[in-house]
């Protein structure tokens, strides 16, 4: 351990595993964390055939994670199956996200005149290129608010909220005055990423035995670049020299020396600031989610006007046909923002759509993100995971870490790339 890197990378998280390739919870261990000492039920079938993630996303077939996967080549140490189904609440009920012009027309979601007038807002999106001024009715959609855009088709607020949340996928309605152009470019991956795939039913993908497998190849892309991992190791400490810049981490009486140290805000103490709280639920249920047409693997979003809240409740939910869990099992976590003091109880219109669960854990987690950008002391720290159940937000925090580690964006739309992405 005793030498000189270009950087440390602190744990095996998702966001760290990424950074050090582009430079899971074990089964019914859960018992183990949550409930010491108690044995697991043998209805639950074997711990073996579990795969559990604790902080479970889908991932957008077309979005900026699939092309990073292209982008290093780990996808050849990867197995994805398509999410069979995307689903929102609406007035109480769960309604499945058209995934085809014939489910928009039969979908319940909009009356007959709103789905002519959506219709033609889908219509321009489709159509929009941020390129070419001819496409833009001449709207500035860096000025003009996605209100403002929503006015100009006439769209109602059940519409509205559907859009907001279960397309673009905003945590709540802060976006409306806001300019409308990243609103926009959300409903065009949605759209792109259903597109991206032949059969697919929801624009969301997930890797066979779940997101554990992600870090692993990311582990293994590191290594055969010249990474080096070293496991195991207890008390990992950030060394900072006299004008407190990161030099290295230190274990065990030894030292690894760098030029910077990646990690998540538990190995900065001091240099990050709490942002608020997650409460999941983790479920174990022997049938799929009622009203979903007996799906092995969906998300429901529930619209934080729909619950009353500030903020939106996610409902994820895969099985065996994932590898995740053991056969006739399904694993289904809730999850959303704390905003009370009883933030179990936040939880509940989404756990009230699973129907019979076997088995319940439930956690709170604190969230953290950095107070600085790591370029004065050279400690790149990665935000916590929020209470979404895809990863557009946490491949934001990847991407900004690497432009701030090398001084420039990842290219994610060079032609070679889309040469691969295409084969």
């Amino acid at each position: 351990m005793e030498e000189t890197y270009d950087c440390v990378v602190l744990g095996t998280g998702l966001k760290e595993c990424i950074i050090s390739g582009l430079l899971s919870v074990d089964g019914l261990k859960l018992y183990e964390r949550f409930r010491p000492g108690q044995k697991p039920p043998a209805e639950l079938g074997a711990s073996r055939d579990y795969n559990v993630d604790l902080v479970p996303k889908f991932i957008m077939a077309n979005g900026n994670l699939v092309k990073v996967l292209i982008h290093t080549d780990v996808t050849k140490y990867l197995e994805f199956k398509a999410v069979d189904g995307s689903y929102v609440m609406n007035k109480g009920r769960v309604e499945k996200v058209p995934a085809s012009d014939w489910e928009a027309l039969k979908s319940p979601l909009m009356g007959l005149f709103e789905k002519r007038r959506a219709a033609k807002f889908f219509g321009y999106v489709q159509q929009y290129d941020e390129k070419n001024p001819g496409t833009w009715r001449n709207w500035d959609l860096s000025r003009m608010t996605m209100q403002e855009l929503y006015g100009q088709f006439g769209l109602d607020a059940m519409t509205i909220d559907f859009i907001g949340h279960a397309l673009a996928l905003h945590q709540n309605d802060s976006y409306m005055a806001q300019p409308a152009l990243p609103t926009v470019l959300k409903v065009k991956l949605y759209y792109d990423s259903m597109m991206r795939y032949e059969g697919l039913k929801s624009p969301y993908i997930y890797p066979l035995y779940g997101l554990g497998e992600l870090p692993q190849a990311f582990a293994r892309l590191s290594a055969v670049y010249g990474g080096t991992y070293m496991l195991a190791k207890p008390d990992a400490e950030v060394v900072f020299d006299e004008a407190g810049k990161a030099v290295g981490v230190k274990s065990e009486g030894e030292t690894a020396k760098a030029k910077f140290v990646v990690g998540d805000p538990t190995y900065f103490p001091g240099k990050t600031r709490k942002t608020g709280q997650v409460v999941r639920a983790m479920c174990i249920l022997s049938h799929p989610i009622p009203s979903t047409g007996d799906s092995h693997s969906v998300q429901i979003i529930l619209p934080q006007k729909q619950v009353n809240r500030r903020s939106d409740i996610y409902v994820f939910c895969c099985s065996y046909t994932h590898n995740v869990a053991p056969r006739d099992k399904w694993v289904a976590f809730v999850s959303t923002t704390v905003e009370t003091a009883d933030p179990h109880n936040e939880l509940q219109p989404g756990l009230q759509l699973l129907g019979r669960v076997d088995e319940k854990f439930v956690e709170v987690v604190d969230v953290y993100e950095p107070l600085e950008d790591g370029r004065r002391d050279g400690c790149f720290i990665s935000k916590g995971y929020d209470a979404t159940s895809h990863f557009e937000t946490e491949i934001n925090d990847v991407l900004s870490m690497y432009q701030r580690i090398t001084g420039r964006p990842l290219d994610l739309e060079k032609e070679d790339l889309r040469k691969r992405q295409e084969s």
